[in-house]
């Protein structure tokens, strides 16, 4: 932890130093090009320093938010500072849970420190295709990473699929490399839901956004139904009825079924994207 701290410390001051000299660097420039004249002893020697000395009080906090937002999220850090979710709030939220297959299996055979090194470019890798498609990381859990989207926020849209499809294709695109540094691929396997949730702040000395509800859990397990399934991706009724109608989604209905630890039964589906002949 204490190097964790220092690291992070280190970093920040690193990226203050590099965005106070880039403002540095930027009112030289300007001195030169709107005035055009050479740099003067004398504004170098008052008007400089103290350029220098805004810029590097200005770039702490600006970094130290930057690096907040990488590490919390932008959503969560505003609901905190807001305190949007001090008291519960119910919501209408799409929820992805996907995870990499055989985690257990590749850190017997690789080691632990290895696969954690393979979901941490799996993470890296799949964040570009989330953001993209207006997700949100709402959190990493061992070998799994949750997504969230607000419900309806648009109307009927596809972008909730296309995100796990836009997954699919960049771990694709990075299959060779992938085999080169790990000598496997990876795969994944992901449920989607849409439905009620309750957000909440919880916790003092570290807080985050939590999300509790029957939506939360039927994600989960409609993500752990896919392995019995032998399919990628499950989607519910729920989630399906936000999409669109679109000819190039192949939509096959795995009837209604009582998942594991839930007493009502739900109606799943798996959708693929169609492959043209």
């Amino acid at each position: 932890m204490a190097a964790a701290a220092i690291s992070l410390i280190v970093e920040l001051i690193g990226r203050s130093v590099i965005l106070a000299v880039t403002v540095a660097a930027a009112a030289i420039v300007l001195e030169v090009v709107l005035y055009g004249h050479g740099l003067e002893a004398k504004w170098m020697r008052e008007t400089f320093l103290k350029i220098i000395g805004v810029g590097l009080l200005l770039s702490i906090p600006i970094t130290t938010i930057y690096e907040l937002v990488r590490m919390i999220g932008g959503h969560t850090l505003l609901g905190i500072v807001l305190g949007r979710y001090r008291q519960p709030v119910r919501e209408e939220r799409v929820l992805l849970f996907l995870d990499l297959v055989g985690s257990t299996t590749l850190a017997e055979s690789m080691g632990e420190l290895r696969v954690q090194e393979l979901l941490t470019r799996f993470f890296f890798d799949i964040d570009e295709p989330i953001v993209s498609h207006g997700g949100e990381v709402h959190a990493y859990v061992g070998d799994e990473v949750i997504v969230t989207w607000p419900a309806n926020a648009d109307g009927r849209s596809r972008r909730y699929l296309d995100c796990v499809f836009a997954i699919e294709d960049r771990l694709a695109k990075g299959a060779d490399q992938y085999r080169k540094e790990f000598g496997v691929v990876p795969a994944f396997r992901a449920g989607m839901h849409a439905g009620p949730v309750v957000i909440a702040e919880c916790g003092d000395s570290r807080r985050q956004i939590a999300y509790f509800g029957d939506s939360v859990n039927v994600t989960a397990r409609l993500q752990a139904h896919c392995k019995e399934a032998s399919r990628p991706l499950l989607v519910s009724g729920d989630l399906l009825r936000l999409l669109p109608p679109d000819r190039d989604l192949v939509v096959e209905p795995l009837g209604s079924t009582q998942l594991r630890g839930r007493a009502a039964s739900i109606d799943i589906f798996c959708v693929a994207r169609r492959v043209s002949s």
